[in-house]
C-alpha cells in the first residue's frame, strides 16, 4: 500500500532523513511524506516515530496503486 502522510511544518533534512523509507516535499507550510508501506506494523511504526521526534500529523491517506 501506498501512503501520503501530511506534517505540520517544514521538517529539517535531519528530520527527514529519519524516514528513509519515504520520500518528502515541502508544500504549504507542511511536509508531506510519501511511499509504500508493507503492512500495518510499518504503519504505525511511522506514526510512533513521527510523535517521538514531537512532529503533529495534519492528514494521513492512503493512495492508489499505480
Amino acid at each position: 500500500m501506498r501512503y501520503e502522510i501530511r506534517v505540520e511544518g517544514h521538517m529539517s533534512e535531519a528530520l527527514t532523513e529519519a524516514f528513509p523509507e519515504l520520500s518528502h516535499v515541502v508544500m504549504a507550510g507542511h511536509t508531506v511524506l510519501y511511499g509504500q508501506v508493507v503492512d500495518d506494523a510499518q504503519l504505525w511504526g511511522l506514526l510512533a516515530r513521527l510523535q517521538s521526534l514531537g512532529l503533529r500529523v495534519v492528514e494521513m491517506r492512503q493512495l492508489p496503486e499505480p
